[in-house]
């Protein structure tokens, strides 16, 4: 007998595959999914192929622009974003990660002029394979989970 659990489907919205595990709650919390009226289903911990285990995020009436898909990849990398009309994929692509991330994160650097100027935070991408960035304003750089505090 075959065990199976068979999760709804969504008529319109985003689903969100390919995070890594633990990831999917700091997702929710980042984009404030959890303040939507909107329905949504979390797969946290899902069995993977390779044995480290995903998370997934399927949200209705939601759609990500090019700015959000990008902010996806300080959690998500390799994500994969499934547009979903009409319970069909309407478009599939993976998250990219720009060259800088504006008024997106906090400055860890509590000297940093970002926490007592008018001006928003800006971080350029100085290494990809492990995440790093560096502020604009202090010269700094952190490593990505050095900002999972600040989310």
């Amino acid at each position: 007998m075959q065990k199976k659990l068979q999760v709804e489907a969504i008529e319109h919205g985003s689903v969100i595959d390919h995070i890594p595990a633990q990831q999917g709650v700091k997702i929710l919390k980042f984009f404030k999914f959890t303040q939507t009226n909107e329905k949504i289903t979390i797969g946290l911990n899902l069995a993977t192929h390779n044995g480290q285990g995903k998370d997934l995020i399927k949200i209705e009436n939601t759609f990500f622009n090019d700015q959000q898909a990008n902010q996806l990849a300080l959690f998500a990398p390799n994500a994969t974003i499934n547009q979903i009309k009409d319970f069909k994929v309407v478009n599939k692509f993976q998250v990219q990660l720009p060259s800088s991330f504006i008024g997106v994160l906090a400055c860890p650097n509590s000297n940093c002029i970002s926490h007592n100027e008018p001006v928003q935070t800006r971080f350029y991408v100085k290494q990809k394979n492990t995440l790093k960035l560096k502020c604009h304003y202090c010269e700094k750089s952190f490593e990505r989970s050095t900002f999972d505090e600040l989310d």
